[in-house]
C-alpha cells in the first residue's frame, strides 16, 4: 500500500529539509512504500527551492506549487489531488509530528481501519513546549466538539491524521480553505460512517519559524465548519453516509470506546 504524505508549506525554508530527511529516513528503514508531496503555498522565503533541492537525495519527494487559492486547507486539498497513494497522511513541515507515529498510523490501516487519528492528550500521548494559552483554547475547543458530536475523541483540531483513499473520495467536496480543514476531514469521516482508530502520539512545538495559525482569525471559521457538519449529522438523514449502521462490521462497533478507555 503506497503511502502519500502531504506536507503543506508556507515560508518553511528553515525547517523543511530536516523534517523531510528525518521522515524519509524513517520510512525507508520500515520498508514502507511512500511518496512525499510538498505543497508550496505562496512562500516568499525560498521554500519551493528547498523542496526541489531535496529531490536529488530523496526521489520520493514531489514538490508542487499551489496554483489556486492559498490557505492551509487549500494547500492540503491541492496536494491530495496530486498524490497517488492508497493512503494519505497530513504531516506538518515544522517537525511537530513524529515519523514513528506515522508508521503506527500505517500499520493501523493495515489492520483494516479506514482512518487513523492521533491524540496528543489520551493516555500515552505527549506534548512538548505547547504554549499555555493555545493549550487552554485547544482543550476547550476539542471538548466542545466531542460533546456536540457525542464522540470520545478530543483532539480533532490536530492536522496529523491518515486516511485511506476511499475515505478521501467520500469526504468531497472539501470546503475549508484554512486550518479548519483539520476539523472538517475527521468529523466528516466520523459522521459518514468510516471506521477509525485513535492512537496516542507525540507533538512538539516548532524550533524554527513562526506558526501560521492565527487564533483571532480562525475562531469563526472553526465554528462555521463545526456547525455545518452538525447540521449534516442531524438533518441529512444519512444521505452522505457510505453505508448504513446495519452494514458496519461487528468488529468495528465500540472500538472508539475501547481505544479511549
Amino acid at each position: 500500500m503506497l503511502l502519500s504524505i502531504v506536507i503543506p508549506a508556507r515560508d518553511e525554508a528553515g525547517c523543511l529539509e530536516p523534517t523531510v530527511n528525518g521522515l524519509v529516513e524513517h520510512l525507508r528503514s520500515e520498508d514502507i512504500p511512500f511518496e512525499v508531496v510538498i505543497v508550496d503555498d505562496g512562500s516568499s522565503d525560498g521554500t519551493y527551492d528547498v523542496a526541489c533541492g531535496l529531490v536529488a537525495s530523496c526521489p520520493e519527494v514531489h514538490p508542487v506549487r499551489n496554483s489556486g487559492r492559498h490557505g492551509f486547507g487549500c494547500a492540503i486539498a491541492f496536494g491530495i489531488g496530486r498524490s497517488r497513494g492508497e493512503a494519505v497522511a497530513i504531516f506538518m513541515a515544522d517537525s511537530s509530528d513524529s515519523p514513528e507515529d506515522l508508521v503506527t498510523y500505517y500499520r493501523k490501516l493495515d489492520e483494516g481501519y479506514e482512518c487513523v487519528f492521533g491524540s496528543r492528550f489520551m493516555r500515552g500521548g505527549k506534548v512538548i513546549d505547547y504554549p499555555p494559552h493555545k493549550l487552554l483554547l485547544n482543550r476547550m475547543a476539542n471538548y466542545f466538539i466531542g460533546l456536540l458530536f457525542g464522540i470520545r475523541f478530543y483532539d480533532t483540531t490536530n492536522a496529523f491524521k491518515c486516511y485511506r483513499r476511499n475515505v478521501i473520495e467520500g469526504l468531497q467536496p472539501l470546503i475549508s480553505c484554512h486550518f479548519n480543514l483539520t476539523v472538517e476531514m475527521p468529523l466528516k469521516a466520523i459522521i459518514r460512517g468510516y471506521s477509525y482508530a485513535v492512537v496516542p502520539i507525540t507533538w512538539r512545538n516548532r524550533a524554527v519559524g513562526v506558526s501560521k495559525l492565527k487564533i483571532q482569525e480562525m475562531g469563526s471559521r472553526y465554528l462555521f465548519i463545526v456547525l455545518y457538519l452538525w447540521l449534516e449529522k442531524h438533518l441529512s438523514r444519512n444521505d452522505y453516509n457510505r453505508r448504513t449502521d446495519s452494514e458496519v462490521l461487528p468488529s468495528e462497533r465500540g472500538f472508539e470506546e475501547r481505544k479511549n478507555a
